[in-house]
């Protein structure tokens, strides 16, 4: 039977409880660092040689749904009662609403050094040690907003445009298409700066911390940033009926990207699934 995600912002305190109960549970296990390991893997830019399944490529959304399933099922192997609730970062933008309080995801880090104080995955909690990143931190830190630099989160219009592309992706597959949905949510975009991050990479970036790079998973907000992102290829599939994950087949002989990316009904790395198996996830979850 599927289950449901919700708005962050709709849990009740059970909810809320439950939830941090057992992502704390899935850390002290050490099945979580073995997700922030794999995110740092598969963490490969249009510069690099080889396969990108994760990032900068059309199978961004289907990994990242397999990915937070795969939480999803550690977290429910603790309290089946336990599903991912949604970050609506075009509703809840400021540093103190949801999901950012004391009884969640705790607040913003310190003025000195970024550090989470408050809410139980900061470190003087003594349950959420970083293990594993690309700095020997052993904190989790957030920057909320950029206060030194300030940016602000995507807006419902930013994120309606990319809604409003009827195709899933084009050529070339990589950060640099200016058309296609799955550019325009990921946020890749042109120039340098808040500009040049979009939608989903502009979140990573308001966040900070450690939600720069490829070890942002540390954070939990990652999770629920993600399961939005989600929630947006599912809307984006109610809107443009008939619409499909592209490419269909691989790019030709002669092509850049032959070999770099994932077509339809490829196998999607590191599991034993296609793009195309993940298009329909309804018997598993739904939105509320």
């Amino acid at each position: 039977m599927a289950y449901t995600r919700k708005d962050v912002s709709t849990l009740t305190r059970a909810e809320r409880r439950r939830f941090v109960k057992a992502m704390l549970e899935v850390k002290r296990r050490g099945e979580y660092d073995e997700f922030v390991r794999m995110h740092i893997e598969f963490y490969v830019s249009d510069g690099e040689g080889g396969l990108r399944t994760a990032h900068m490529t059309p199978s961004f959304l289907p990994w990242h749904r397999r990915f937070l399933i795969e939480l999803e099922r550690a977290l429910r192997r603790v309290d089946s009662s336990v599903s991912m609730p949604y970050w609506d970062w075009t509703n809840d933008r400021s540093a103190t609403s949801a999901p950012w309080t004391k009884d969640l995801l705790g607040g913003n880090g310190r003025r000195s050094d970024r550090q989470v104080m408050t809410g139980p995955f900061a470190y003087a909690e003594g349950n959420w040690t970083l293990k594993e990143g690309v700095t020997d931190g052993e904190f989790l830190t957030r920057d909320l907003g950029r206060a030194r630099d300030p940016i602000a989160l995507p807006t419902k219009s930013e994120l309606a445009g990319a809604l409003a592309d009827p195709v899933y992706d084009v050529s070339p597959w990589d950060s640099t298409t200016t058309k296609g949905f799955r550019n325009r949510l990921e946020g890749w975009g042109t120039g340098r700066g808040p500009v040049a991050w979009r939608n989903h990479n502009r979140v990573h970036r308001w966040v900070g911390g450690a939600m720069v790079g490829g070890a942002s998973v540390n954070d939990p907000v990652f999770w629920m940033h993600h399961a939005f992102v989600d929630l947006q290829w599912s809307r984006w599939q109610s809107r443009h009926r008939g619409a499909r994950y592209l490419p269909a087949k691989p790019p030709g002989p002669g092509s850049k990207q032959r070999g770099r990316i994932v077509a339809r009904h490829e196998k999607l790395p590191p599991w034993d699934v296609t793009p195309d198996s993940l298009e329909d996830v309804s018997r598993i979850y739904r939105y509320a």
